[in-house]
């Protein structure tokens, strides 16, 4: 899908957002994310889980055959949430029991590199088991770069002049999920403006309507 492996895509996203998490000030914070119900802070504690998760699963190799790839990895539902799934909620809790931004950070940064390091270090070809699916790690790492690029476009949704996700995640993020999607979005539409309509993150404007036709009926593709 794109001319450099997804280690190092997976790398210069991921870095492009704790990067933007690490500009935060405490009153960013607490302003809402892009995220349905979440702030700003309760993204960021969703990050440090991710994070943990992407390192637990790296460092366990399995010996299985894969049974999905970075395209269907992903569970689509096409109800968009609303932050009162018991696990967005706890998440929410999670987040007001640090308290202190700084110390989010530091959990961040902490467990962040870690991930960001096992990434780098893993062979592409060996297989990982997570949510009882199997997949090489070229696909796991390919998948969190469209996970990465959407939570970074959730962290600056109401923040004036912060940096977006680099231009490559953007442009893999949303070949992948026009894979997803079994469609390709239009042309007029930026890559960054294919991924906020698809996914459902903001509705898609009049002229977008006209653009997309038939494909608006598939829309969104909540991901999960």
């Amino acid at each position: 899908m794109a001319d450099r492996a997804p280690a190092e895509l997976f790398s210069s996203s991921w870095t492009a957002l704790c990067a933007a998490v690490a500009d935060l000030s405490d009153q960013d914070f607490a302003r809402p994310s892009g995220c349905a119900g979440w702030l700003a802070r309760d993204l960021v504690c969703h990050l440090v889980i991710d994070a943990q998760d992407v390192l637990i699963t790296l460092v366990t190799p399995v010996e299985a055959e894969a049974t999905h790839d970075a395209v269907t990895y992903w569970n689509v539902i096409r109800t968009p949430t609303t932050g009162d799934d018991p696990l967005d909620a706890l998440t929410v809790r999670l987040a007001a029991a640090y308290e202190e931004p700084r110390l989010l950070k530091f959990h961040l940064d902490d467990v962040g590199s870690a991930a960001g390091r096992a990434a780098g270090l893993a062979d592409p070809s060996q297989h990982v088991s997570t949510q009882d699916k199997v997949l090489t790690t070229a696909d796991y790492l390919g998948a969190y770069v469209l996970e990465w690029t959407l939570h970074h476009l959730d962290l600056i949704a109401h923040l004036q002049d912060a940096p977006g996700p680099p231009a490559e995640s953007l442009a893999w993020a949303r070949r992948l999920l026009e894979d997803i999607a079994g469609v390709p979005y239009p042309t007029s539409f930026s890559d960054e403006d294919a991924l906020l309509v698809g996914t459902g993150r903001r509705a898609p404007s009049d002229a977008e309507k006209i653009a997309l036709g038939g494909v608006e009926a598939m829309l969104p593709l909540v991901l999960r």
